[in-house]
Parts: structure tokens; sequence; C-alpha cells
């Protein structure tokens, strides 16, 4: 073994716990493993992070489509070692805190960063951009029957059938809690990918959705977001979170400080906007907005 390698070996036996040798890809450094849920900003925002930290000379690698239990536990366990999480899914599903009576976004913030350090989790920032649910029908419809507001949806609710992605159905702080601040259930909640919904809106299938704001489609299929005039869903700030091997490594976390508060829900629409109606690669969008951002080399 030469003397450099045994330098190496030496170097990463001292400090393997601050940064686990992240940072020497091809000498025995490990992979940094980046999560991302099943949908169109989240695999974006993973290719960011691994491009950002690909360009200090990171090994990298993105795992997609993995839902909040899985993320949440792989970052616990060191499995996965840095994602974007949202801070009402946090709150509700992960550190499972009790619903508040009014939502504030800078106590939802603060109590998740709390709890989170308290699990071995460091939030690392605020991307920028909140993506809260909310709740959408066709334009068209809104207009005849003058609904603005979720609760102008009362008289109609109970035969009206609501498309929904596979967990708001079933998250405490998203349809059970609707229908305990605005008093009333829909006729039939269908459960399918985020991307079925608005084909389903669209062919009558479903007859509201419940999208997330930063969502350009909504705009595309002519859809009215309700007002949630009684504040039934927490903010969903986006942040960024990381496991004790990235958070304490130094190189890494300044990497990733250039996202802070960086990208606001329009910059983040039309990131979403590229992918969901270009139809262009995550990985691509991610690079070419990071390079006129002036963050990586072209």
């Amino acid at each position: 073994m030469r003397t450099g390698a045994v330098a190496v070996v030496v170097v990463c036996a001292a400090f393997v716990l601050a940064a686990g040798c992240a940072g020497v890809p091809g000498q025995g450094g490990q992979t940094v493993v980046v999560g991302a849920k099943t949908f169109n900003e989240q695999y974006i925002l993973a290719e960011m992070i691994a491009l950002l930290l690909g360009e200090e000379g990171y090994a990298t690698e993105v795992k997609a489509n993995m839902n909040d239990a899985t993320l949440y536990e792989g970052i616990r366990k060191g499995q996965v070692d840095v994602y974007v999480e949202y801070t009402g899914t946090a709150y509700s599903q992960l550190l499972k805190l009790p619903q508040m009576t009014e939502w504030d976004p800078d106590t939802v913030y603060d109590e998740v960063k709390t709890g989170l350090d308290a699990e071995g989790v460091t939030v690392l920032s605020k991307v920028g951009f909140r993506d809260d649910y909310t709740v959408a029908v066709p334009e068209v419809w809104a207009g005849e029957k003058n609904v603005t507001t979720i609760s102008d949806l009362a008289p109609h609710a109970g035969e009206m059938v609501l498309g929904t992605d596979y967990v708001f159905p079933n998250r405490e702080d998203g349809l059970p809690q609707l229908a305990k601040v605005y008093t009333f259930t829909f006729g039939e909640a269908r459960q399918m990918a985020p991307t079925l919904m608005y084909e389903a809106i669209k062919n009558g299938e479903v007859d509201a959705i419940t999208p997330y704001t930063t969502d350009t489609r909504v705009d595309l299929y002519k859809l009215r977001i309700l007002e949630d005039e009684k504040s039934a869903f927490p903010p969903y700030h986006a942040i960024i979170l990381a496991n004790d091997r990235i958070a304490g490594d130094q190189k890494a976390t300044a990497a990733l400080a250039v996202l802070s508060d960086r990208i606001d829900a329009e910059k983040m629409r039309q990131l979403n906007y590229q992918f969901d109606v270009e139809k262009k690669d995550a990985r691509q969008i991610a690079r070419d907005y990071l390079v006129a951002e002036g963050l990586i080399a072209g």
C-alpha cells in the first residue's frame, strides 16, 4: 500500500463520524445517498442536491420514489443521508405532534426543527417555497356554482368524487383534518398517482382533486384553487434534512447552503412545468437551473 493511501485511511478513520469520508470518492469514501419522494419537484430537488455535492467531489446516488416513512427511517438509520421534506409532513406524520388550533408557519418550523434534532436529524435550511395541499375544481363548474372557498363545497360535497394522492385520505393533516374543520365529507375519495389526478378530473372521473400549490398543471387543466379560509391545512415549507454524517460535514453543508431560501413557489412551478409538460429529465432541469444561477460549472 502506498504512503498516500495509508494517509487517506488514517484521515478517514479519524473523521468518519463527522463526514463519513464522503468527500474522498474513489478512495474508500462512502456514497452520499439523496432520497426523494414520488413527484416532480422531489425528483428535481434531489438532483440539485446531488449535483451540488458532486461539484465538491462527493460521490452521490439518488434514490427516488420513496414514501414518507421509508425516507424518515432511512435518514435516522443512516441509509439515506439527505432529502427534502415538508414542515407539515414532518410535524404531523413523522413527529406525530398535536394539531394546532391555528397553523402558524414559523411555529410549525421551530417545532419541527426541535423535534427532528431530538431524533438525530438536522434541518439544514428552508428551500424557500411552500408546497401546501389545496382543493381544486374545474373553473367552469366553480363559476357556475359560485364556488371560491372550501366552505362553498358543503352543499355539493356529498355527491362529489375527490381524487387524491395515495397518502392524503389517511394522514391526519389531510382528508380527516379537512372533514373535521369544514364538517362535510365527500361522497367518495379515489387514491391515485398525482399525475393521474389531472387526467381524471379532465375526463370527469372525479369532481375535485387535492393538488399542491407549486403544481403548474392547475392552470393547464383550467382548475380553480379554493381558498382554505379556515386554515385546515398546515404549512408545508420545503426543508432540507440531513443525518449526522452530512450535518457534521462543513464542506457538504456549505455546498447545500446555496439552496437556502433560494427557490420561491413561482420558480418551483416553472421547474415543475418543465418536468410535467415539457417532459424534460429531472437531472437536466436541475443542471440547467444550477448552471444558470452560477452554482455549478456549465
